[in-house]
C-alpha cells in the first residue's frame, strides 16, 4: 500500500496496489502512471482525487475527492480507464469522472455539482447507476456515450439521466430530475431507448426528454409531475413516442412492445412496430446496446436495441397501418395494382391502396439552357436523379444529383449544364 507518507511518484507503472489518503493538486491517488488492478481510494486533489493523466485498467476507485470550487473528477481527471469501477467519488465537475475515456467502466453511487457520475468524458459501453448531480446531469454532463446504459440517476436541474451529452445506442431509465429533463435535457440522442423517467416536483417538465434532438429513439411510459411526460420542447425524427411530436419526420405513436417492461428488458417484441422503423442515416456503428448487428433487414430499427429475425424488409409500422401482415408475405405484392409491389410504395413513400399514389417522373421542361424535371415526393424521403447517354452497356447510369430531400406534393430540379444537342437518359431513386 502507499499512503500519505509516501510520496507517490509520477510515470511509473504499477501492479496490484493500494493508493489511499494521499494528496496534491494533479491526482492525489497517482499521476501520469499506468495502474493495473489497482485500488485507489480516499484520495484529494484539485483535479482528479484518484489519478490525473494516467492509464488504468481493472482498478477501483472508491471514495475519492476533488476539492475546492470547481474542481474536476473526484474519481479521475484526464485519464483512460478500462474495465474499472468507479464508486462513491466527489467532485464539483464529474464526481466519478472528468475529461477522461471510459471503457465498459461502472460509475455508481458518484456526487458532482454538475456531472454525477462523469464530466467531459468519452464513455463506451458503460454502466452509470445511482449517480447524483446538485444542479445538472445526474449521470453524465457535456459528454458523449455509446452504447451505454444510465439509470437511477438524479439531477436537481435538468437531465438527471444526461444533460448537453451526445448518446448513441443507449438506454437512459429510471433517472430523475427536480425540474427538467428525467432522462435526458439538452441532448442528441440516436437510436435510444428512453424510458421510466420522471421529472418535476413543483415545476418542470419533459419525464424522459426536454429540449433534446432525437432520431431512431423510442421515448415512453415516462413521468412528469406538471408538462410533458414523455417530453417537452423537443424535436424527433423517425421515432416513437407519445403523443405525436407534431414536427419531424418518420415518427410512430404506438407503443413500442417491449419484451419485458416490468423486468427492464427493452428489447422489442417479434411484432413491435419499431422494427425497420428508422433511418439508416441516424445510425451509428455496426452493434447495438446488446453487441448484436445494428441494422438487420436493411433497415435500422427504432430504439437501443435491433431485432435480429425480422420477416420483413417493410417498416412495420408502416405494414400495421394499412393491416399487413410482417411475415414477409405482403413485401412484394401489387396490392393496388399501380405496377409497384409494396416494398417500392414504402421505400417511396406512396400509397400501397390507391392507384392514383405513385412515384412518377414528369416530362422535363426544356429550355435552349437548362432540363427540369418534376417528380411526385413527400417530406420524409430523399432523392436522387441519375443520367446516362445510352442504355447498353455496363455502367449506363451516374449520379447527376443526389441528397434531393422531397417537398410536399412534387419536387423539381434544373440542370443547368445539360448538353441539349445530344441525347441523354434520366432515372430516379427513391432512400427513405
Amino acid at each position: 500500500a502507499i499512503n500519505s507518507a509516501e510520496a507517490w511518484e509520477p510515470n511509473r507503472r504499477v501492479n496490484y496496489c493500494t493508493l489511499t489518503v494521499n494528496g496534491g493538486d494533479f491526482g492525489g491517488g497517482a499521476a501520469e502512471s499506468a495502474l493495473n488492478n489497482c485500488m485507489l481510494t480516499g484520495n484529494g486533489a484539485v483535479y482528479g482525487g484518484g489519478a490525473y493523466s494516467s492509464t488504468l485498467t481493472n482498478c477501483t476507485l472508491l471514495g475519492n475527492y476533488a476539492y475546492r470550487d470547481f474542481s474536476s473528477g473526484g474519481g479521475a481527471a484526464a485519464s483512460t480507464l478500462t474495465n474499472c469501477r468507479l464508486q462513491g467519488n466527489w467532485a464539483s465537475s464529474g464526481g466519478g469522472a472528468s475529461g477522461s475515456t471510459l471503457n465498459n467502466c461502472t460509475l455508481t453511487g458518484n456526487y458532482g455539482v454538475a456531472g454525477g457520475g462523469a464530466a467531459q468524458s468519452t464513455l463506451t459501453n458503460c454502466i452509470a447507476s445511482g449517480n447524483t448531480a446538485y444542479e445538472d446531469g445526474g449521470g453524465a454532463y457535456e459528454s458523449t456515450l455509446y452504447n451505454c446504459t444510465l439509470s437511477g440517476n438524479w439531477g436537481s436541474d435538468y437531465g438527471g439521466g444526461a444533460f448537453v451529452c451526445t448518446l448513441y445506442n443507449c438506454t437512459l431509465t429510471s433517472n430523475r430530475v427536480s425540474y427538467y429533463g428525467g432522462g435526458a435535457s439538452r441532448c442528441n440522442l440516436n437510436n435510444c431507448t428512453v424510458t421510466g423517467n420522471s421529472a418535476g416536483t413543483e415545476d418542470g417538465g419533459g419525464g424522459g426528454t426536454s429540449e433534446c434532438v432525437l432520431n431512431n429513439c423510442i421515448v415512453y411510459y415516462n413521468n412528469s409531475y406538471t408538462i410533458g411526460a414523455n417530453s417537452f420542447g423537443d424535436t424527433f425524427n423517425y421515432s416513437c413516442t407519445t403523443p405525436n411530436p407534431g414536427s419531424g419526420v418518420g415518427n410512430i405513436t404506438k407503443e413500442p412492445a417491449f419484451v419485458d417492461l416490468a423486468g427492464g428488458n427493452f428489447s422489442l417484441q417479434s411484432n413491435s412496430p419499431c422494427i425497420n422503423a428508422g433511418k439508416n442515416a441516424y445510425a451509428f456503428g455496426t452493434v447495438d446496446l446488446d453487441g448484436n448487428a445494428r441494422i438487420v433487414g436493411g433497415t435500422v430499427d427504432i430504439g437501443a436495441h435491433e431485432f435480429q429475425s425480422p420477416q420483413s424488409a417493410i417498416s412495420y409500422a408502416w405494414l400495421q397501418q394499412y393491416d399487413f401482415p410482417t411475415d414477409g408475405s405482403a413485401d412484394y405484392v401489387d396490392t393496388d395494382r399501380d405496377g409497384h409491389n409494396n416494398w417500392q410504395e414504402w421505400m417511396s413513400g406512396t400509397e400501397p391502396t390507391s392507384a392514383l399514389s405513385v412515384l412518377r417522373l414528369a416530362s422535363p421542361v426544356i429550355t435552349p439552357t437548362n432540363v427540369t424535371f418534376t417528380w411526385t415526393s413527400v417530406t420524409n424521403r430523399t432523392y436522387t436523379l441519375e443520367q446516362a447517354t445510352h442504355l447498353g452497356g455496363a455502367p449506363a447510369f451516374s449520379v447527376l444529383r443526389s441528397h434531393l430531400v422531397g417537398l410536399p406534393g412534387t419536387t423539381s430540379w434544373t440542370d443547368t449544364n445539360a448538353p441539349i444537342s445530344s441525347p441523354r437518359f434520366y432515372q430516379l431513386r427513391v432512400s427513405p
